[in-house]
């Protein structure tokens, strides 16, 4: 009930803003468009509110739509909880495990990242994520993954019926010839006949429909799975690629140790309900973790730690040649670099000719640069 509270009560009337940007216009057009479709062919072509079925049918899309709302209002609003600005440990020599974020003024809690976007450090961050233009993180990561889910369920139900309404409207209208295929439009399928009649635009609106529907329980589908893969790991998306880096840093420079990631509780089930809970409230302070036995509280910001020293090492220096105005697809840099640009969010540095940066790679066997700051000579 709290986290409805704050759902509705939009304490920051600025978190509206969210709603003004092209993933949550677009995400939302696609629940809007496939649910009020569904409505639309269940009562009018497929299955009449008069039968019970139709009803059942009917309060389940109804049903879809609220869920799939409510959790993606929830992870845009209720949002990933925040590192508070100066934030630092109680122990003071606990900050030599620790980076500074110079943005913020405070110290990077255990688990917690810098988003550029929200120009936040954010609690047990996992990504941002353009659809709801917000972090994934400690506070809403139950709410986005059962957006995950629902999204596709409710996708399923509406394919569905956009298939059985056009099965059954067009299964008297169709005739094949030799090399053809007719479809009679004005035939009517349903004894007495519908209200509208589904022509040829209602059928165009269906097609469509389907396509989203679709689109949506495959790319939808393939992101939750994604993150219940992670979650039953106790693991976040950039965790993983921390952990990734770890071996293949020990295995570079052939060292002798090994890195246990000290946030997993030795069982799916545990790992799980660190994420949901009954009271929808995740557990902990998003500050301070429960940890595997016999690894350290900042096992894992020591290894971030070198992995920032290894990376300076690692790093290529690069002069700027040409000016760059920081835009994201730059058509005036030729049609490869324009398609080729990295499909983040992540903002562009702006660089003028003569300028430095540091670009390194990701890991050892990367192709293409993931990392770069612009530095001072």
């Amino acid at each position: 009930m709290g986290t409805f509270c704050s759902v509705i009560k939009f304490e920051n009337l600025q978190e509206l803003k969210r709603l003004c940007h092209w993933g949550p216009i677009i995400a939302l057009g696609v629940i809007a468009i496939c649910s009020t479709m569904a409505m639309i062919d269940s009562v009018l072509w497929y299955w009449p509110l008069h039968t019970t079925g139709g009803s059942v049918n009917f309060i389940m899309l109804i049903n879809w739509t609220v869920m799939i709302l409510y959790n993606y209002f929830n992870a845009m609003f209720v949002g990933p909880g925040f590192v508070p600005l100066g934030w630092k440990p109680e122990n003071s020599q606990d900050t030599m495990y620790l980076q500074y974020c110079k943005v913020c003024q405070a110290y990077k809690a255990p688990r917690s990242h810098h988003c550029r976007k929200c120009k936040r450090c954010v609690m047990k961050m996992d990504h941002h994520c353009p659809w709801i233009n917000n972090c994934c993180g400690y506070q809403n990561h139950a709410s986005f993954t059962l957006f995950l889910l629902l999204a596709p369920l409710g996708c399923i139900h509406a394919a569905f019926i956009f298939v059985m309404t056009m099965y059954t409207q067009l299964y008297n209208r169709l005739s094949f010839g030799w090399n053809t295929v007719k479809i009679d439009m004005s035939a009517a399928r349903r004894d007495p006949a519908p209200i509208v009649p589904f022509g040829l635009a209602a059928f165009a609106a269906t097609l469509f429909a389907l396509g989203l529907a679709l689109g949506t329980t495959i790319a939808v589908g393939m992101l939750f799975f994604i993150q219940m893969k992670i979650i039953l790991r106790n693991k976040t998306s950039i965790e993983s690629w921390i952990e990734e880096k770890a071996k293949d840093r020990i295995q570079y420079y052939q060292l002798d140790e090994v890195f246990v990631f000290p946030y997993d509780m030795g069982s799916r089930w545990r790992n799980f309900k660190q994420v949901f809970t009954w009271s929808g409230v995740p557990e902990g302070d998003g500050l301070e973790w429960p940890i595997k036995e016999g690894c350290h509280q900042y096992s894992l910001t020591i290894e971030q730690l070198k992995q920032k020293a290894d990376k300076r090492v690692r790093s290529v220096r690069y002069k700027v040649i040409e000016d760059y105005s920081g835009v994201c697809c730059p058509l005036n840099k030729g049609i490869k670099t324009f398609f080729t640009s990295p499909c983040t969010e992540e903002p562009r540095i702006k660089l003028q000719k003569g300028e430095f940066i540091l670009a390194t790679r990701g890991l050892r066997t990367t192709r293409h640069f993931f990392f770069h700051d612009k530095i001072d000579i």
